[in-house]
């Protein structure tokens, strides 16, 4: 099985730097996870999230000419997570706007325009010094 981008593949932890870890991948090939690649959030610290030995599912994110492998553990678990909840949101959203008839929703929305509109006017005449503003 050749190494491949776009390709999940489970991995060992060989190593961690202050940048990234490195990861045995099956057949020998070591990769490296850039601490950019490791979570959804920002990582300070990556013994927060890793430590030498872990089993991770990596994604390859790019090979180079020279044989450097480029990983992702974060992109590894994105499709699957964020395919499930975007389509339960979907349908939820899809839910309520099919029982919503056409009237409610135009009246809810001239509701909010309205709201809206008198907190501008009234944000902006006071900066103004427009009718109604106060001067000291």
């Amino acid at each position: 099985m050749s190494i491949e981008v776009g390709s999940k593949l489970q991995g060992k932890v060989t190593g961690i730097t202050n940048f990234g870890a490195f990861v045995e991948l099956p057949e020998g090939s070591t990769g490296l996870v850039h601490i950019s690649e490791v979570a959804d959030n920002y990582v300070k610290d990556i013994n927060d999230h890793l430590k030498v030995g872990d089993q991770v599912e990596v994604k390859v994110i790019n090979v180079e000419k020279d044989g450097k492998i480029g990983l992702s553990i974060k992109k590894a678990k994105e499709r699957s997570e964020s395919q499930h909840s975007q389509r339960s949101r979907q349908g939820r959203q899809n839910d309520y706007r099919a029982k919503e008839s056409f009237e409610a929703k135009m009246s809810r929305f001239l509701k909010e325009s309205e709201d809206r509109l008198s907190s501008l006017k009234r944000n902006t005449e006071s900066k103004r010094g427009g009718r109604g503003a106060r001067r000291g």
